[in-house]
Order: structure tokens, then sequence, then C-alpha cells
């Protein structure tokens, strides 16, 4: 009964953009205070932001663009920090990879070197990525094709992941907030993800500077999960909030 009346005002609130607290508690017959504290929840998973009396949809309301259209926003940014979070695999490692495209960034910047490393990604053209590398083993989680991001999703992608216990984690994300956490664009992109940050020993997220300080629609994980937070310099440098909540922050 909760969650129907949750999936009630996120989609009232897509139908008109912004409503008053107490018209929503007019249609849906329950007191304003029931009203806030489903808010409360829906504006930590990022599904709609809270004004003062009111609710609205989150800032990033953007439509979901092809990895080919995202590749080529900050580019030179993200080939920068991908070098540098592969930098921290070590031979025998398992890690994930999950999709984007500073994570695509990540694949391609791992040494040919590396012996003994395990990849498992829901990306299709990340495991491509890795074909070429003679000492790393991909396995790749199946599920079902999203073709904007070339990503598997459930079913079947989580029964892979459950059964997989990983070193370390590189996470991409539509947003970085202090207080709202990791979070992304798209619902089921995020399943999969808080799936990955659950079986993984560390979090390194892979940001560029626009992905900070700002919230998307679907809650990852909080900030105090992160371990590592790589991002670039070429922007404004992020919110001493942030700072404060993820010490390992580096910027390249």
């Amino acid at each position: 009964m909760i969650d129907v009346r949750r999936s009630e005002i996120v989609s009232l609130v897509k139908q008109h953009g912004e409503l008053p607290v107490t018209e929503l508690s007019k249609l849906l017959g329950v007191s304003e205070v029931t009203v806030r504290s489903d808010l409360k929840v829906l504006a930590d998973a990022g599904q709609v932001r809270r004004t003062r009396g009111s609710v609205r949809l989150p800032m990033d309301v953007r439509r979901e663009s092809p990895l080919e259209e995202t590749r080529l926003e900050h580019s030179a940014a993200k080939r920068r920090i991908g070098r540098a979070a592969a930098a921290l695999i070590r031979d025998g490692e398992t890690v994930f990879i999950d999709v984007g495209s500073t994570t695509t960034e990540v694949a391609r910047a791992l040494s040919p070197t590396l012996q003994g490393v395990t990849v498992v990604t829901n990306g299709l053209n990340i495991a491509l990525e890795l074909e070429r590398l003679p000492g790393v083993r991909v396995i790749v989680t199946g599920g079902t094709l999203r073709p904007l991001q070339h990503s598997l999703v459930s079913p079947y992608a989580l029964d892979v992941l459950r059964h997989i216990h990983a070193d370390r984690l590189f996470l991409g994300c539509n947003g970085v907030h202090a207080e709202h956490g990791v979070t992304n664009a798209n619902h089921e992109e995020a399943e999969i993800k808080r799936v990955m940050v659950a079986q993984s020993r560390e979090i390194v997220v892979v940001a560029d500077h626009s992905k900070l300080g700002k919230t998307s629609r679907a809650l990852i994980a909080p900030t105090d999960r992160i371990s590592t937070l790589v991002s670039d310099r070429s922007g404004p440098a992020p919110p001493p909030e942030l700072r404060r909540a993820i010490p390992e922050l580096h910027l390249v």
C-alpha cells in the first residue's frame, strides 16, 4: 500500500511538474504528515525534489543519451579519469566495471601487463574492449539488453552478480551529492549498480566534474559507502561538503 501510494505521488508529479503538499494530500486522501514522510523517502531516492511546501521533478530530467553521445562530453577529462582509476587495479583482483562512458575509459586504460585479473561487467562494449588483454578474464552478466548504453539489466543479471564478491567496483553515475549520495538517471541500471555495491569491498566512483554536487533520479549508494572518488580539475572545485563526505577524492 505504501509503495503504491509513493508510485502514485511520482506519477502525479510527472503529470503536473510541481504540486503543493496540500494538493497531494487531497488527491491521495491521506494526511500532509504522511505525504511529507513519503516525499522524504522519494527525495532520498532521487525520484522527486522537495521545495518549500511543494514537490517537483528532480533537477536532472534530461532524456537519457546514447553512450556514443555521452562519450563526446568532457571526453579528455574522462580519459584522464579512466587512466587514474585503472591504475588502482592489481594482479589477481576481481573487479566490477559498471556501464557508462567514463567506466569505458577505465576499461580502455587497463594495463596489458596485468595478470590473473577477473573483470565482471554488464556492459557489452566494455567486454569487447577487454578482449585484447591476455591476463584478464572477462565475465559478462547476461540479462536484458538496453541498447542506449549497451548494458545488461534484469532479469538474470542480478543472479550472476549475487554470486560474486569483488575486490573493487568502478562505478559510473549521473550525480554525486554529499547528502543525496550517488545517483543514476535510469532505475533499471541503478538496481544493477546497487547489487554491485553490495558485493564489493571497495567502491571507486568515476565521475567528471559535471556530475559533482548533482542529484539524479535513482539512488545507488550513500556517500559513506564510497571508498574513492576520481574526478577532474576541468570545472569548478567540488563542493566543500562533498570533500568532507568523501575524504579519498582524487582530481586529475
